[in-house]
């Protein structure tokens, strides 16, 4: 513990830009415990811009040479020097200069090594990586605020001379995904009201966004046809039309060339190896952000002061009349076998919702998922209502936005629940709030138990990989009856 006076702070952290921006909680914490420290930032120039516009950071300072970082560097007093990296590189630059407190976080390369190498695993491997960066500056007797990442920590220099008349999304993966690119559907609108927004979606979720105003032209992606021509189909048709820009939340390398072989002069995606050699610009890529905050962080190159809204979705041609003095709905089922949680589970929930509440709750779900959900029901005869492969996308987004609450797994249904202001009950078993697809709403309550195998996948999988499933065998029905007390 350390009582000097710590006013002028160095940051050291090279590379890469995604770990450039895990480094950001620091800054954030550093200011909040010392209002008056002035930060200064050590990393290499092509990373500079990412910090640049960061009002906690004082001077960033671009890595030259060797010599002349270190001359550069001695010419400062600083009171703390904090190593990000803990590279050799940046152990020698540290030797250098003078401080009265050098800190380094632990890397636990060794940890890391011994895992990869002989399958041992370490409790050290399982804390995040921004936990470690923090856990330097409780060295110096700092209190930890906050760990979390926003759209306002990134700061991306805008692109200049931008004239935008015709701009394209590009979303071709899951339900889930296509929802949670509506705030940025949305935001790039509400910046842009001139310009003609398209999106680029599979086939079969067309129906899904047809009711949002915003989009001015739905370009449907095939991909269950002859892949290698409807893709060529797709460039042409795309590359014909002459967009200005292209922003790509899609993570995939497919879309990445797509987008490339359309001859868009502006492509933004994120920073993802491999993907990102295709784009003009990136924007860094990292789970701690919710994917609707992500995904709404690629227009940082051509607008500022970003908020994060879902827009309206028009189904009034496709109302489902339902009596019930309370619509609760429950969405069981799941493409990952480890994200549903247990059938016994369910008809056990409704049972007791519908001898408590005297409510029928609402089963809903694709035609694929009729086998998990018909066995429900039949345990639960006349106890709730199954309307599993009976309604459409749009159908259903009606049906969501008069619901009152909604019990789901964490799949795409959850998003669309959210988007529709319903209360959401979230269900989650191998993945975790960091990985970026819990629920974006106040009205929201994640169930989770708290194991160390979790996340075990970032999507879930067929079977649990530990054998004993405990993510969704340890939530209670008891859990959910508790939180729908205090709704209902």
């Amino acid at each position: 513990m350390y009582n000097l006076i710590m006013n002028k702070f160095l940051i050291i952290r090279f590379s890469s830009l995604g770990d450039i921006v895990l480094t950001l909680p620091v800054i954030k914490n550093i200011k909040r415990n010392n209002p008056d420290a002035e930060i200064y930032y050590l990393t290499k120039k092509k990373f500079s811009d990412i910090l640049k516009g960061n009002p906690n950071i004082k001077r960033v300072i671009e890595y030259t040479s060797f010599i002349d970082t270190v001359i550069n560097l001695r010419k400062e007093r600083f009171d703390v020097i904090i190593d990000l990296h803990r590279v050799l590189r940046s152990f020698i630059i540290t030797m250098f200069l003078k401080s009265d407190k050098k800190l380094r976080y632990k890397k636990d390369s060794f940890y890391r090594r011994v895992f990869v190498g002989f399958k041992i695993p370490s409790p050290r491997l399982e804390r995040h990586v921004v936990s470690k960066y923090l856990e330097t500056i409780k060295n110096l007797g700092y209190k930890i605020y906050t760990d979390e990442l926003s759209l306002d920590d990134i700061s991306i220099k805008p692109i200049e001379n931008l004239n935008l008349r015709k701009i394209v999304i590009f979303q071709t993966a899951f339900l889930g995904d296509l929802i949670l690119t509506l705030p940025l559907v949305r935001e790039i609108k509400s910046k842009f009201k001139n310009s003609k927004l398209s999106i680029v979606i599979r086939k079969d979720l067309s129906h899904a966004v047809c009711g949002v105003k915003e989009i001015d032209e739905i370009i449907e992606d095939d991909k269950k046809k002859n892949k290698i021509k409807s893709t060529l189909n797709l460039i042409k048709k795309i590359k014909e039309i002459g967009f200005d820009i292209a922003i790509i939340p899609h993570r995939s390398l497919r879309t990445a060339i797509i987008a490339y072989m359309s001859q868009i002069k502006i492509r933004i995606g994120f920073d993802i190896p491999f993907i990102s050699f295709f784009y003009t610009h990136k924007v860094p890529f990292k789970w701690l952000m919710h994917d609707a905050e992500r995904n709404t962080a690629l227009i940082r190159y051509i607008s500022d002061n970003i908020r994060i809204d879902f827009p309206e979705i028009d189904v009034s041609k496709n109302m489902i009349e339902i009596n019930e003095k309370k619509m609760i709905l429950i969405n069981p089922s799941s493409i990952w076998q480890t994200k549903k949680w247990p059938d016994y589970k369910y008809s056990l929930l409704i049972k007791k919702i519908y001898e408590k509440y005297s409510i029928h709750p609402i089963l809903i779900g694709s035609k694929d998922d009729s086998l998990c959900i018909d066995k429900i029901e039949s345990q639960v005869k006349g106890m709730c209502i199954n309307l599993c492969g009976k309604t459409s996308i749009t159908s259903l987004i009606s049906l969501m936005k008069k619901a009152d609450i909604l019990i789901t797994n964490d799949s795409g249904p959850m998003h669309i629940g959210v988007a529709c202001g319903t209360y959401v009950i979230a269900i989650f078993g191998p993945t975790t709030k960091e990985l970026g697809f819990f629920p974006y709403s106040k009205k929201s309550v994640v169930l989770e138990a708290k194991l160390a195998c979790r996340p075990c996948r970032l999507h879930g999988s067929k079977k649990c990989p530990h054998g004993h499933f405990l993510c969704m065998k340890l939530i209670r029905v008891e859990d959910v009856m508790n939180i729908l007390s205090n709704i209902l």
